[in-house]
């Protein structure tokens, strides 16, 4: 699988009308994509650029998913990061169908040799082994259990799911272990596993966060054009707090001056529905995610680029982005500080619990256990 174009700019275009140049592709052929772009990643030491010489038109297929098996040797993810809630992760995929222009899992993409543009959304990757790796992870002699977050890159109910199954099959593992897990997603796919997270959920074993980040459709189709409407996550968020299962809404990204305002009626429709906790992140830009959110901008706002550009900056210390730990997140400065404030102001006039829920690790048992004592 080889990338179609690109060659990144050096960031020092202004915003307000930056285009990758050679790398974007036209909009017929990536229609139902949420990237403009198709740039090689940071590692490639190749690039190409499409240019049209007047000989011929260059005609592009209209592009389409390509899934391929991945074959890991191991499928849970450690981590030490002290700015987030969990020290280990499970992504049953790598790349992601919903196509979320913001995602800041994009850039991982390179790392496979690809682009983080409309590779990751049309180059997937899944990994069948998951629950077999898993069981054999879980019943490691000395394995001490703690919360799995499952779903932080990339989303474990995008579109795929429905056919590989894989999630599911994580998640009967880890109710068949007692292990608590919490789940992250943007997908109402997530209500079909009701029958395991609710049983789950009895015993204090699983959360599930739902990321909204927009009422809009029409700005949700722009941002997120594969995930499903917004109606249909705050419906999600009704049927698992029915089944007694916690849920988070996470407000995310926040992006200045296009999705900010709907702070307070995001939270107050997710209340409505069930939503206990919330939580919210500010728009993130490692890597390449710089350039393709440029690009999308260039596109479908270019009046606004440059003062969505300004207060990203305002709350990164000047920069686009700024990765320390606990800044990450949720930035810095006046602006940063306005978004928490509204948050926090939202949460405690809505009834949002102030603390997290917190899972039972101490059910955990691999199953089989007890013939040990024999």
């Amino acid at each position: 699988m080889s990338n179609d174009l690109g060659r990144f700019r050096d960031g020092t275009d202004p915003h307000a009308s930056r285009r990758l140049a050679g790398t974007t592709v036209e909009a017929a052929s990536r229609r139902g994509r949420g990237a403009t772009a198709n740039p090689d990643g940071r590692f490639e030491r190749l690039s190409r650029e499409a240019f049209d010489d007047g000989w011929e038109p260059v005609e592009r297929p209209r592009l389409r998913t390509h899934v391929l098996p991945e074959r890991a040797s191991h499928i849970i993810t450690r981590n030490a990061s002290p700015d987030i809630p969990f020290d280990r992760s499970i992504n049953p995929y790598r790349g992601c169908e919903h196509g979320c222009i913001y995602c800041f899992a994009r850039p991982n993409h390179a790392y496979a040799g690809l682009s983080p543009g409309l590779d990751f959304e049309t180059r997937l990757f899944t990994k069948p082994d998951a629950a077999r790796l898993l069981e054999r992870e879980l019943s490691a002699p000395g394995y001490a259990p703690r919360t799995i977050a499952l779903g932080t890159a990339t989303d474990p109910y995008q579109p795929i799911e429905r056919a590989h199954r894989i999630t599911r099959s994580v998640l009967e593992v880890l109710a068949r272990f007692r292990h608590p897990v919490g789940i992250v997603t943007k997908s109402n796919l997530v209500v079909r596993d009701i029958d395991i997270l609710g049983a789950m959920a009895a015993d204090r074993l699983v959360k599930v966060a739902v990321s909204v980040t927009t009422l809009d459709p029409a700005l949700a189709r722009r941002m997120e054009p594969r995930a499903p409407h917004p109606r249909k996550r705050l419906e999600a968020i009704e049927r698992l707090s029915a089944a007694g299962i916690p849920v988070m809404v996470i407000v995310a990204p926040i992006i200045p001056s296009l999705n900010d305002h709907e702070i307070e009626t995001i939270l107050a429709e997710a209340r409505a529905r069930g939503a206990g906790e919330a939580n919210h992140v500010l728009l993130r830009l490692p890597h390449e995610l710089d350039a393709l959110v440029s690009d999308w901008f260039a596109e479908h706002y270019p009046d606004r680029a440059r003062h969505v550009f300004s207060l990203i900056r305002q709350a990164r210390g000047g920069k686009v982005y700024d990765a320390a730990f606990g800044r990450r997140m949720v930035g810095q400065g006046a602006y940063a500080e306005l978004i928490a404030r509204r948050m926090q102001v939202a949460r405690a006039r809505l009834g949002y619990a102030m603390e997290r829920v917190t899972l039972n690790a101490d059910a955990f048992a691999a199953p089989g256990a007890q013939l040990s004592l024999f």
